[in-house]
């Protein structure tokens, strides 16, 4: 059943890659039924129809152990599935010092920040989706950067939890699908930033612009422009980091896009 329903997810939703960052693709259940609620830890997790069943995309947490996991579908079932292994890269960066030691006035505004940026990213807003398959909001070569242990000037600091695609300062930015503008602002690390909600915990990130196109709150149709690439925040050169997220894990981008 699992083979059958990946290959008929092809044109609607991500392949079935369930490694830490990866995305599980699972059945769960006759479409005959209305939609059922699907959790992962404290997460609902997207649903989609494909033909006569209900499927969820689910994001594994880069942190995620391998071995077996589940699913709760409407409280109460419950549905495993297995998280393989997936080793990623290194990579060292020479940043300023400011972006990786901030002071107490700049940790201060980190910290807000990111309240900001979490709610945006981990928001349910419960609506039909369709497909989970993206445009490429630039086009430019992409880089395998996702899942990448990062060093700045020497020092360990969170996994990169994005695509870094790259054109030059400029370019105009697309919306790859239909969506809301969750959340814009200029942040310490991100720089200028757009989020765009799809729906049902589907997100995509925009960051390092230098210029925003859009506002919170306005709806966005696949292909309208939301901004250019930049080289804002902490960065090395312009590109656009592209961030992908299900029920508020970043998910490898390259899984979504063509």
């Amino acid at each position: 059943m699992l083979c059958l329903l990946v290959a008929a997810l092809a044109s609607a939703a991500p392949e079935h890659a369930p490694w830490p960052g990866g995305i599980a693709v699972i059945d769960v259940g006759p479409a005959e039924a209305p939609r059922p609620i699907v959790e992962f830890g404290e997460r609902r997790v997207l649903v989609t129809r494909v033909g006569d069943r209900w499927a969820a995309a689910v994001g594994i947490p880069l942190d995620t152990p391998t071995g077996e996991a589940s699913v709760r579908v409407n409280t109460a079932r419950i549905v495993s599935f297995e998280v393989s292994d997936h080793a990623y890269r290194e990579q060292h960066l020479t940043v300023s010092k400011s972006y990786v030691t901030p002071d107490e006035k700049q940790l201060e505004r980190i910290g807000q920040e990111r309240k900001v940026i979490d709610a945006a990213l981990t928001a349910w807003r419960d609506t039909p989706m369709e497909s989970v398959a993206l445009a490429a909001p630039v086009e430019g070569p992409r880089s395998s950067s996702f899942g990448l242990r990062r060093f700045f000037n020497d020092q360990p600091r969170s996994p990169h939890k994005g695509m870094d695609i790259a054109a030059s300062e400029g370019t105009v930015i697309n919306a790859p699908g239909n969506g809301i503008v969750a959340a814009t602002g200029d942040y310490f690390f991100n720089g200028r930033t757009v989020i765009i909600d799809h729906g049902q915990g589907f997100v995509t990130m925009y960051c390092h612009l230098s210029d925003i196109g859009v506002k919170k709150g306005q709806m966005v149709t696949a292909g309208d422009s939301i901004g250019a690439v930049g080289a804002t925040g902490r960065v090395t050169g312009p590109h656009l980091h592209f961030g992908t997220y299900l029920n508020g894990t970043a998910v490898d981008p390259a899984l979504l896009l063509p």
